[in-house]
């Protein structure tokens, strides 16, 4: 009896040690195949790691070299304009006596007909505020009331000014510009050239605040319905340029402007600084002007 009940135990501790080292067998393969594992997202990490730097030193390389192209163009640019800054003053040639006593009269004569008609112009802009008030023309009447207040302070700057003609250098620099208006051609100096950008920079200004008024007021679009773009004046000292010339030059900036301040837009211009100004590729194309040498 004893010797069954020992086989029993002995039986017992075998089946037990079997179970142990079976049960034991797939614990160590699983924790080989972890290791492995752990090992292959290792790998894979520093891989990645290593495509991150290099594709970030590809990338500072590329805007290293793209800063420094963007620097010598820059260079280059500055260059050029110094040459051509430096060109114009060369071109710049001292008119004589004559040619300067001659630019002389004729600017007396224009700012004295400039004068007249700013005064002529008074009862037409009250004709036209009227009219606007009739048709309920709020925003609209607003706008022509400040363009008449800076006119009227132009109109005052002009009275009050003592002009030295002998000083000034428009009157003794020869032309170094042409450019076209209606079929004939015209010469200019920088100054001139100058007073015409302005023309144009000031129309554009006039015209948006023009169109945005008639937009506000719900009024059909027609920029030549505007006093400011009849008038046509405004920043015009009477000085360097004809007023005809300087009246289409607004003109023609106003027409765009007004369209972009009725159609809410910066197709032809821009909004910088609290100010409306055309675009400088737009201006050129308007004034077209032509280098004499």
């Amino acid at each position: 009896m004893k010797i069954i009940i020992l086989d029993r135990i002995v039986m017992g501790l075998v089946i037990s040690t079997l179970s142990l080292v079976g049960s034991s067998i797939p614990t160590n393969g699983q924790e080989e195949k972890q290791k492995e594992q752990k090992q292959e997202q290792h790998d894979k990490q520093e891989k990645q790691q290593d495509q991150k730097q290099k594709q970030e030193q590809k990338d500072f390389q590329r805007s290293s070299d793209q800063d420094q192209k963007q620097q010598k163009q820059q260079q280059q640019r500055v260059q050029q304009q110094q040459q051509q800054d430096q060109n114009r003053q060369q071109k710049q040639q001292r008119l004589s006596q004559q040619q300067q006593q001659k630019l002389i009269s004729q600017q007396q004569q224009r700012v004295v007909q400039y004068r007249q008609h700013l005064e002529q112009q008074q009862s037409l802009a009250q004709q036209n505020a009227a009219q606007l008030q009739q048709q309920k023309r709020v925003a609209q009447y607003r706008f022509q009331e400040q363009y008449l207040d800076r006119v009227r302070q132009q109109q005052i700057n002009l009275r009050d000014d003592r002009f030295d003609y002998n000083r000034d250098p428009y009157f003794y620099t020869a032309p170094i510009y042409r450019y076209n208006r209606g079929g004939s051609y015209y010469e200019t100096n920088e100054y001139g050239a100058k007073t015409l950008r302005q023309a144009v920079n000031y129309g554009y200004e006039e015209g948006f605040r023009a169109g945005k008024a008639d937009r506000d007021d719900r009024w059909g679009s027609n920029y030549k319905d505007s006093y400011a773009y009849r008038d046509a004046n405004y920043g015009y000292s009477g000085y360097y340029v004809d007023r005809s010339d300087y009246n289409y030059y607004f003109r023609q900036g106003f027409r765009r402007g007004y369209e972009d301040g009725y159609n809410s837009r910066y197709q032809y211009g821009r909004f910088a600084n609290g100010n409306y100004s055309i675009l400088d590729t737009i201006l050129s194309q308007i004034l077209n002007f032509q280098a004499l040498r």
